[in-house]
């Protein structure tokens, strides 16, 4: 008698406890009839068969598998153990290596052939459930009811789907930001007084200048959340997950498949305060600035706090013009005790000095320039290819407008809606200029002296060897001692 073991996994959308009790059942009454004993049992509960990640029963069938426990593994289908095209056929293949057996209840054993179409079913329909999800979102959003999560100033109504109603205690604190910053205060400034007050923040321990500032790319945080104006927006990203790890991350949406309608009853913000405060912000905004901004200093992004941890930012210039810098908390949220201003001019010379030492070893170099090479490489393609991304839309828009012209003057249309048809399509900013310029591949020698120090203090030469993209990677750590400035810990690997 061949020993068998039997997996069982119900999903997130189902939530039901008896799910896998019955699918164990089933599983056992088919060894019984075809003479297979069942010698181990694995189960995974309310696990999305989307991804292999996070699902420890599959885990330690796979484990065990390599341990040939068993000759034959048992589910009730094939989508029990994956919906997903390519970790279906992986967990055959392993299986099969290890020569162990999928039998399913329904359909019996599985070769390569029964693996790619139930693993294509199936994919297609979680991808199609997706889809319908989305669909009665929308549907939810036509109702003027919300489809979104919990938004700060108000609560879900008990029994009623999608309705919301204000809390009137956090509502006076969003009303209070909102005047706040139409007044020119910062965001900083006021994350600081709600952090000294105890005001308990949307998320997290402490209220940050990006929870007031947001993103406007993904129109998030409260400066930018329209539902403050009885606006209710939805559809501004999408949840994709990682192949590589599991994890769902958001993606933006373009903003004209963005989704919205009136909800009045919501409106917590005047609207003459909204616009003041929209104004101001509109001002300091560059949406796009990031793209093409190159590190201010040489340490940029590198440099973290001895006591918190967090990030080290610039606090000021002294009056020779000396830049300073400070724990960033302390500038965010007022959290870290650590208040010491640094000059970051010392700190770049310890560095260097240290850095110096590192790259006498000439396979260090050689790792270096290989890698730095191959990154000014990688950032020309990559150059290009937004480029090409860019106009391609840009034709795309033309050729939309064109065809809505053609459906005025055949009377199709109206040329208001096609007015504000071609309105919508550029607000997503698909604005190509003149060609801004291959990006300069400047390669680097290994015969050069990388160690040189006069060579060192010059920015430029520096920013090659301490390129954050290259494979020498690691973190710095400044804090202070009583009988010290500063002191710096580095870490660094190959």
């Amino acid at each position: 008698m061949k020993s068998a073991a039997v997996y069982a996994r119900f999903s997130t959308e189902l939530q039901n406890e008896k799910s896998t009790e019955d699918q164990i059942a089933l599983c056992r009454a088919y060894a019984a009839r075809n003479q297979l004993d069942v010698v181990a049992i694995f189960e995974d509960k309310a696990r999305s068969g989307a991804s292999v990640f996070g699902r420890d029963g599959l885990m330690q069938l796979m484990d065990a598998a390599r341990q040939q426990r068993f000759t034959v593994v048992i589910v009730e289908a094939l989508d029990r153990l994956s919906r997903d095209m390519e970790d279906l056929a992986g967990i055959h293949k392993r299986l099969s290596f290890q020569g162990i057996q999928i039998q399913a209840v329904h359909d019996g054993t599985a070769d390569s052939i029964l693996i790619g179409i139930r693993g294509l079913v199936g994919q297609m329909q979680r991808e199609d459930g997706a889809k319908k999800v989305r669909r009665g979102m929308a549907g939810v959003i036509r109702d003027g009811r919300h489809a979104g999560g919990r938004a700060y100033g108000y609560r879900a109504i008990p029994g009623k789907a999608g309705e919301l109603e204000i809390v009137e205690d956090e509502a006076a604190i969003v009303r209070r930001i909102f005047t706040a910053y139409a007044g020119g205060r910062t965001p900083r400034d006021i994350a600081h007084d709600l952090n000294r007050e105890n005001v308990r923040p949307p998320r997290g321990r402490l209220w940050n200048a990006s929870t007031i500032n947001g993103n406007a790319e993904r129109g998030a945080g409260l400066i930018l959340n329209e539902l403050y104006v009885g606006r209710i927006v939805w559809n501004k990203v999408r949840m994709v997950k990682d192949p590589d790890t599991g994890k769902r991350l958001s993606r933006p949406n373009p903003r004209d498949e963005w989704q919205s309608i009136e909800a009045p009853q919501l409106r917590i913000v005047e609207q003459s305060v909204w616009e003041q405060a929209h104004a101001l912000k509109t001002e300091k905004s560059h949406l796009a600035s990031h793209v093409k901004r190159r590190p201010p200093h040489l340490l940029s992004g590198l440099l973290r706090c001895g006591c918190c941890g967090s990030g080290m930012s610039v606090h000021d210039r002294d009056k020779t013009g000396k830049t300073r810098i400070r724990c960033s908390a302390v500038r965010e949220s007022g959290s870290c005790s650590n208040r010491k201003i640094i000059y970051l001019r010392d700190i770049e010379r310890l560095v260097l000095s240290g850095m110096a030492e590192e790259l006498k070893e000439p396979q260090l170099i050689e790792t270096y320039v290989r890698n730095y090479n191959s990154e000014r490489e990688r950032l020309a393609g990559h150059a290009v290819a937004v480029r090409a991304r860019l106009e391609a839309k840009r034709d795309r828009i033309e050729g939309e407008r064109q065809r809505n012209i053609d459906l005025v003057i055949n009377y199709v249309i109206s040329e208001k809606d096609a007015k504000q048809r071609i309105a919508r399509r550029l607000r997503g900013g698909t604005r190509v200029g003149s060609n801004p310029g291959d990006v300069p591949i400047s390669t680097l020698r290994s015969g050069c002296d990388l160690t040189d120090g006069s060579s060192l203090s010059r920015p430029t030469m520096v920013e090659r060897r301490l390129n954050k993209n290259a494979e020498l990677k690691g973190q710095l750590t400044a804090g202070h001692r009583k009988n010290r400035r500063f002191e710096t810990a580095s870490s660094w690997r190959r």
